[in-house]
């Protein structure tokens, strides 16, 4: 192996033997139902997949969209997008929010079943007029066409994604609606220049959440992590595909 790399060892790895709880992010939960192989190479043996490059613009919207909406909250006032598709909600104080929209901490809720504290830290949340608060996401594109419903193939994980705030937040004591929001940003691409500026089409997208899933997703993650060898790859996963295909060929290096 190369001396310039070496696989990044993750920390909070798995231990069979432990008594303690073992933290399980929503991140992981999605990494687990994709690929249990990849889950387990991970939380178990502690090596991640190879990092993405980080998404700066996206981040950069996120912030602009948090501080535009504590703008409103501060003034106990629904924001003018919400006006605009009629939405009987607006933002709502917590004393927790700021703590459940730190990356690394967020909500958290104790699964006594598995013996996992599940974490995931949300973007938003509003409240309607009848107490039932709102799970909020912001997303960040730019494609040509208008975004007005998620029916791509990868909006699967941004569903799950909303599903398991929704789970996380009643795990918390509070009344939650079944329909989140995503507040979808899409960078124009139709203007004639740039002028060091870009700017966004904004969509409010409703989803309306399924989290029955979760229970049995957990007993099986869980299952996963106490197995004494790694399970097999998903067929689709690309990761495994890759290491595969290059054991192959190394084997007649």
């Amino acid at each position: 192996m190369s001396e310039y790399y070496r696989p990044k060892r993750t920390r909070n790895v798995f231990d069979p033997h432990h008594p303690d709880p073992f933290k399980l992010s929503r991140s992981k939960i999605d990494l687990f139902l994709e690929c249990p192989r990849c889950f387990y190479v991970d939380r178990r043996l502690g090596v991640g997949r190879p990092p993405g490059f980080p998404f700066n613009l996206n981040s950069a919207v996120d912030h602009l969209l948090k501080q535009e909406f504590d703008a409103h909250r501060a003034k106990g006032e629904t924001h003018p997008l919400l006006a605009r598709y009629g939405i009987d909600a607006r933002p709502v104080a917590h004393d927790q929010l700021n703590v459940w929209r730190e990356n690394f901490k967020g909500v958290e809720f104790y699964h006594e079943p598995t013996n996992l504290i599940i974490t995931g830290a949300i973007d938003d949340l509003w409240i309607n007029s009848r107490g039932e608060h709102i799970v909020v996401d912001y997303k960040a594109t730019s494609k040509a066409e208008p975004i007005t419903e998620l029916n791509g193939t990868w909006h699967i994980g941004y569903k799950r994604q909303m599903e398991v705030y929704q789970w996380l937040l009643r795990g918390n004591g509070l009344t939650v609606s079944d329909t989140g929001y995503f507040v979808y940003c899409n960078g124009r691409q139709d203007r004639e220049a740039f002028d060091a500026k870009l700017e966004f089409d904004i969509a409010l997208i409703p989803y309306l959440g399924k989290t029955d899933w979760i229970e049995g997703a957990l007993v099986s993650a869980r299952a996963c992590l106490e197995a004494e060898t790694p399970p097999a790859p998903a067929e689709a996963c690309d990761y495994c595909a890759y290491v595969a295909g290059r054991e192959e060929v190394e084997q007649d290096w």
